[in-house]
């Protein structure tokens, strides 16, 4: 009875070649398939929010206004969207006599921001990692070259 030796490379055989290419295939589709990113743009929603940041310094306003529109960061990331407008209003305090008096030296502003959000199956308005929410009193509005924090969320516009 003849034996067929089997086509070897030094100890592996040509079936243990091929098996373990066929492993590497399926670990690398694997891996690509849990790391590459998705082909298909995410679901976005257009949101028009307001924020103010009240007492500030009157010459912030007139630096702020020079640099907008600028882009929303967040843990050093740019965002998509922008602070597109700086109001300046009045900022009102009591004075001795018991009267509300303008202060000469402080602004409130009032900063319009337009982002796109990604659309999730929870319903949260997330620009970054922060929540927007009328009423949120801790907000940190960031951009390329303007930062407030401990900034009200006053106005939210969903949509266009």
């Amino acid at each position: 009875m003849e034996q067929k030796k089997a086509l070897r490379i030094g100890k592996l055989n040509i079936v243990d070649i091929v098996a373990i290419i066929l492993v590497l295939l399926v670990a690398v589709y694997g891996a690509y398939r849990l790391l590459g990113q998705d082909d298909a743009p995410a679901a976005t929603y257009p949101v028009t929010y307001v924020v103010r940041a009240e007492d500030v310094p009157k010459e912030l306003y007139e630096n702020c206004a020079a640099h907008v529109p600028t882009t929303l960061m967040a843990k050093g990331a740019l965002l998509d969207g922008q602070i597109v407008a700086v109001e300046a209003t009045p900022y009102m305090v009591l004075g001795p006599d018991g009267q509300w008096a303008e202060d000469p030296d402080h602004v409130n502003l009032y900063l319009t921001c337009k982002a796109n959000v990604p659309q999730e199956s929870v319903v949260t308005t997330k620009i970054g990692e922060q929540e927007v929410r009328l009423g949120k009193r801790d907000y940190i509005l960031k951009s390329e070259y303007i930062e407030f924090q401990g900034a009200t969320v006053v106005e939210v516009n969903w949509g266009e």
